[in-house]
């Protein structure tokens, strides 16, 4: 898909080694740079096997995760407007291969810059390559918080947690989730969430509705997401 001079403009502005590079290299990346729109419960990316390139998001919402060998989902980061991704250009990364998988979950549209272009940038321009490194780090930080609270965090701060971080996404208490949604997304089974929101139900946290949940109680979820037992 054609992008546009607006959207040219957006990446210009994301990327904050542009005005170290040449004329040339500018250039090479607003000629190979496309755009792609996907809907929601759409997939991007399907593991290190598929090395798409690097995305920018220029609207929506993408939700990175892994598979266990029994087809679990976790969630490991997200992304929104202007977050830049790393690992569906995997193969550029010598030494790093993760099976991470990305989809849509709102309409999202995104440039993409083709890997071979991004890995020739990342080879002679140091401050594309220092870029680089940030990213690589940034997203290391966010996986490595994930497996923190799986290890060590017990299940209902982490649905406290994912509830209260939903409500930040959605702008309000009201979420339109399922319970097999936010299992996948805490790589749980969905009777394990389904008996933990009872409970919150029952303790007047939430309120629970076909195809959704409403945080009755912010301040307690809160509480309960930073009680340390």
């Amino acid at each position: 898909m054609a992008v546009t001079p607006q959207e040219l403009a957006f990446m210009r502005d994301a990327f904050p080694f542009w005005g170290q590079l040449t004329p040339k290299q500018k250039n090479l990346l607003e000629q190979s740079v496309g755009c792609s729109s996907y809907q929601k419960g759409e997939r991007l990316h399907d593991g290190a096997q598929d090395c798409m390139g690097l995305i920018l998001v220029l609207s929506g919402h993408l939700r990175a995760f892994i598979l266990s060998d029994a087809g679990k989902e976790i969630t490991i980061y997200r992304l929104f407007d202007r977050d830049i991704c790393i690992f569906s250009a995997s193969c550029m990364l010598k030494n790093i291969s993760f099976d991470i998988y990305i989809e849509a979950e709102e309409d999202t549209r995104i440039l993409l810059i083709p890997t071979p272009v991004y890995n020739e940038l990342n080879q002679t321009c140091l401050a594309v390559s220092n870029f680089t490194g940030q990213l690589i780090s940034s997203r290391f930080s966010d996986v490595m918080w994930v497996m923190e609270q799986v290890l060590f965090m017990s299940f209902d701060r982490r649905l406290a947690s994912f509830l209260l971080e939903q409500a930040t996404i959605a702008g309000g208490n009201v979420l339109s989730i399922t319970h097999e949604t936010i299992a996948k997304n805490l790589g749980t089974a969905r009777e394990v969430v389904t008996r933990m929101l009872k409970y919150f139900q029952s303790e007047g946290m939430v309120t629970l509705s076909r195809g959704g949940v409403t945080i009755s109680d912010s301040k307690k979820l809160e509480r309960l997401a930073q009680f340390e037992k």
